[in-house]
């Protein structure tokens, strides 16, 4: 099969959808690996890396969404790229298309089939593709809500630590999946005041149970959520339903209660937001304010850290490219159930019911296309 990769082109997105050693992967099972010039400076990775792995540098993008088969990208293609998707070509990339009407209509028109990192599961019900991006994005977050925080950048002023005789900055994090626990971990570890709202008991359980004094659990319902919000410096929204658009949770009559200054940052903007008031922005711009609450709400946070972030993609990643690679795609889905989840695009047809549910679009079981 011929694979490639463009260079990432979203604003302030240094991640690339191969490293040279995934590349070398491929290329050692007999594809061929095409790679964009310079693709991988964001991480670090020199085109000769990718050369003296078995890969073949191409001058532009064009020659790879015009001569390849599969295009394993990082984030959903630009509005640029989409236009150079064609029919029966597999495209291996972050989608969440809940949130994005404009570039889910256009793939269809496109007739790509489109494997969505997303909605991949495993055998224990998770998101294998997504976990690691969480995990990074949960940690950042944190990191992200300190510095927004500080009053240069609009914040109210307040260390989440504390320092002796000083209370610590309090941190409510809105949902315990993986952004949730890494946000907490982090959180924590820095001596904030941590609590974590979810409606699963058993969530909450195994987070009181790891984190014991150091973080709190709350059930979250309307009157518990507005609670912790009235009384944070930082809200967290690590809200996910896989391959939906993000609920609403804190409203903006909410933000009335919050303190002036306070910070809500929103990992879940990729599928929508779950703030009201939320509105993607980038690492060139990654504030704004709202009622004096400011909001953090960069889209490809993990970008910002794009080596890390990179490498464990890829090795997420890599096992299910190399089946699609070796086996073509049709019977890489017919074999696995897991990765069959992740298709949410065939050739004109939506095959993933939360988003053809979220824009009145027909739905096909992704079987009907095997």
């Amino acid at each position: 099969m011929i694979i490639g990769t463009p260079k990432e082109i979203k604003n302030h997105e240094y991640r690339v959808g191969l490293t040279p050693e995934s590349a070398g992967e491929l290329a050692s099972s007999g594809n061929s690996v095409l790679v964009e010039t310079g693709a991988g400076l964001g991480i670090g990775a020199m085109d000769e890396d990718y050369v003296a792995r078995g890969a073949t540098i191409v001058p532009d993008a064009a020659s790879i969404f015009g001569d390849c088969e599969m295009v394993v990208k990082v984030k959903e293609p630009q509005q640029l790229e989409r236009a150079q998707l064609r029919q029966d070509q597999i495209l291996f990339t972050y989608l969440h298309l809940a949130a994005d009407e404009p570039q889910t209509r256009e793939l269809l028109d496109s007739g790509v089939i489109g494997i969505a990192y997303e909605t991949v599961t495993d055998r224990r019900h998770g998101l294998p593709l997504l976990k690691p991006m969480s995990q990074v994005a949960g940690r950042m977050s944190i990191q992200a809500g300190a510095t927004a925080l500080e009053r240069a950048h609009g914040g109210r002023g307040v260390l989440l630590g504390g320092v002796p005789g000083v209370s610590p900055g309090k941190v409510t994090i809105i949902g315990g999946g993986v952004v949730g626990f890494n946000a907490a971990q982090m959180a924590a570890g820095l001596g904030a005041d941590v609590t974590i709202l979810d409606r699963d008991p058993e969530v909450l359980e195994r987070l009181g149970n790891y984190f014991e004094a150091r973080a709190k659990t709350r059930f979250s319902n309307q009157a518990n959520l507005a609670e912790c919000v009235a009384e944070a410096d930082l809200v967290v929204g690590a809200v996910l339903i896989p391959g939906a658009a993000a609920p609403k949770l804190v409203t903006r009559e909410m933000l009335g209660t919050m303190k002036p200054g306070a910070v809500l940052a929103d990992v879940a903007i990729d599928q929508g937001g779950c703030f009201e008031t939320s509105e993607a922005t980038t690492h060139d711009d990654p504030t704004y304010v709202v009622d004096n609450i400011v909001h953090y709400c960069v889209a490809n946070m993990p970008g910002a850290v794009s080596r890390t972030s990179t490498y464990a993609l890829n090795n997420v990643t890599l096992p299910h490219a190399m089946r699609i690679a070796s086996k073509g795609w049709k019977k890489a889905l017919a074999d696995d159930v897991h990765l069959r989840e992740g298709l949410n695009v065939c050739a004109g047809k939506v095959t993933c019911e939360p988003v053809a549910r979220e824009f009145g679009l027909d739905y096909v079981p992704a079987e009907d296309c095997l």
